[in-house]
């Protein structure tokens, strides 16, 4: 990978894990973005090109809870996330880590929103 920078690399491999994964209305998709303040995560529709939900560490903080950009707080919103799809009957996702590799932040979202009650 010499002359590629790490986003290049990111972006290379959310190509190639797209290719496999969709969410649809009844099991959407579960994105997760990392930016160096916050933490995002989504519930997606592919087939309708809709964002159905949307949680962050953004969110929260303007919501006044005490969060910070790392594992306790990808947590927070892992749960948050779950929350909001549980309300709304989706109890099924298909998790996309975005290129980001499943560790760290990225890992404590995933198992803040397994807690929370959704599956993948």
């Amino acid at each position: 990978m010499s002359g590629f920078s790490k986003e290049t690399a990111r972006r290379r491999r959310k190509a190639r894990i797209r290719k496999k994964i969709s969410g649809t209305a009844e099991r959407p998709r579960l994105v997760v973005f990392r930016s160096n303040l916050h933490l995002y995560a989504q519930l997606v529709d592919d087939g309708a090109g809709a964002t159905l939900l949307c949680a962050s560490t953004l969110s929260l903080k303007k919501a006044g809870a005490q969060v910070r950009c790392d594992r306790a707080g990808s947590e927070l919103v892992g749960r948050e996330i779950a929350r909001l799809a549980v309300e709304k009957n989706i109890k099924s996702v298909v998790f996309d880590r975005n290129g980001y590799i499943y560790h760290g932040r990225i890992k404590a979202v995933a198992d803040g929103a397994r807690e929370a009650g959704l599956e993948f």
